[in-house]
């Protein structure tokens, strides 16, 4: 994947039956950048918005399928804030085994997941 066919794949296996148009769609990718931007958030205030993250992964999951899903993430989210990314994903159980990137292949293993996280979804 990238910058220049994200789009295509994003359109190729975006799923929303109720979906009025382009500026809908456009929404919806929003999403990734929220996402993004509340996981810097926590990383650099220690500000945790759990369910706000969860809400936005499971619309995701929800839209683009749970195959292209994580591929999407990863792909937009910088590898700084995989360990949270990684440590959502499990909660949800949609971590894939393997994570590429730019043509390398990241094992799942090889990434941690964030202790903070876990002690707060494991009270959800």
């Amino acid at each position: 994947m990238t910058e220049e066919n994200f789009l295509i794949y994003a359109i190729k296996h975006y799923d929303n039956p109720t979906c009025k148009g382009t500026s809908e769609f456009h929404d919806d990718l929003k999403r990734f950048r929220y996402i993004k931007r509340l996981l810097k958030k926590y990383k650099s205030e220690k500000d945790l918005k759990d369910r706000l993250l969860l809400n936005h992964i499971v619309v995701i999951i929800n839209l683009f399928g749970p195959e292209a899903s994580p591929k999407m993430l990863f792909f937009k989210i910088e590898k700084a804030f995989w360990p949270q990314l990684k440590t959502f994903l499990v909660f949800l159980n949609h971590m894939p085994d393997v994570i590429t990137k730019g043509g390398v292949s990241i094992n799942e293993s090889d990434i941690q997941v964030d202790p903070v996280i876990v002690s707060v979804l494991r009270k959800i």
